[in-house]
């Protein structure tokens, strides 16, 4: 098969793309054909060295999958040949990638796809709407009525919070850096939009919320300090945050114990197989009937895996702003 693979971390020109051996399922895999794999930052942090890994070497890039099954090994009670399927995990903790024309999965981190969703959409939705539903379900309690920021309403993971919160009754505040951006977040379900860039962040939340604060804000940046967010916080609100392994942040102990607030993390990769079902199911539910949808920004060729790295990473980490949704990978 082809597939595109790394034997040292660096730059992204270290990824080739050549012939790699297909693998057989064994004891509870799935072998899928790739139908659709997606670019996320942490690809490009494993690539890079900068999240470090224990990887097969060569080492298959990309985390998220969508395609059909084409065998199945022994023990598998859930899917057989010629379902679709989907997920995520991938290219991680010893697991080979899903930038390849084929991949091995555990049945457990594979999902059903649903009837009239597009591969590309599953695919581009798996880590970023895995990684929102954990943050806002499972580690913030989030409930109807409750109100949502976000950082970023237009980003992989921050469009996702956007469907998701709205999909569960809250209202939405979030931000964005431009006005194609800004009715991008609205088209999403955002209810109030602010652009960053050009506008008091601070005094539009609190106008948006009545001067009552957020119940939930969903930092997807590397925080800096805390003392604008703890400000704008409801009492007894819950701040999750998922990025800026180097981040240092400054928190005001006074204001975030004296309104009884809580500070939640997590990483995706070490929540459970059973734990990222949950947020399957929803996500299959939701994409079903329509409350929600991925953002594509690009598309590229397997042969062009490198190029993809290079645009998700100029965005990342250098603010390029060139990239509104996913990346998708079409190995075929």
């Amino acid at each position: 098969m082809k597939a595109a693979f790394f034997d040292t971390t660096g730059t992204p020109d270290v990824i080739r793309v050549g012939d790699f051996p297909t693998p057989k399922p064994k004891e509870g895999e799935v072998l899928v054909r790739v139908t659709a794999a997606s670019i996320n930052p942490i690809d490009t942090y494993i690539r890079s060295g900068a999240a470090p890994m224990p990887l097969p070497k060569p080492a298959i890039t990309g985390t998220d999958f969508a395609g059909v099954v084409e065998a199945v090994g022994p023990g598998v009670a859930r899917f057989k040949p010629g379902d679709r399927v989907w997920g995520s995990n991938q290219g991680l903790l010893g697991r080979q990638g899903t930038c390849a024309e084929f991949v091995c999965v555990e049945e457990k981190w594979a999902y059903s796809t649903p009837d009239g969703t597009s591969d590309e959409q599953v695919a581009c939705g798996a880590l970023v709407g895995i990684t929102a539903h954990l943050g806002l379900f499972h580690r913030a309690n989030l409930t109807k009525g409750e109100t949502v920021f976000v950082n970023g309403g237009t980003g992989g993971v921050g469009s996702m919070v956007v469907q998701m919160a709205k999909a569960t009754g809250a209202r939405v505040v979030c931000t964005v850096g431009s006005d194609e951006k800004a009715k991008l977040a609205r088209d999403l379900g955002a209810d109030w939009v602010v652009n960053y860039k050009t506008e008091d962040v601070a005094a539009r939340v609190k106008e948006a919320t009545a001067g009552l604060g957020i119940n939930v804000w969903y930092e997807t940046l590397p925080p800096g300090e805390f003392d604008k967010t703890i400000e704008l916080m409801a009492a007894r609100g819950r701040i999750v945050v998922m990025a800026g392994r180097a981040a240092r942040p400054v928190l005001p102990n006074g204001p975030f114990y004296v309104k009884g607030l809580s500070l939640v993390g997590f990483a995706m990769f070490n929540m459970t197989a059973a734990e990222q079902q949950v947020c399957a199911a929803d996500i299959g539910r939701w994409m079903k009937t329509g409350k929600l949808k991925t953002l594509v920004g690009a598309r590229f060729s397997l042969a062009e895996t490198a190029k993809a790295h290079e645009l998700q990473e100029v965005n990342t980490l250098r603010k390029a702003g060139t990239l509104a949704g996913k990346i998708v990978i079409v190995p075929t």
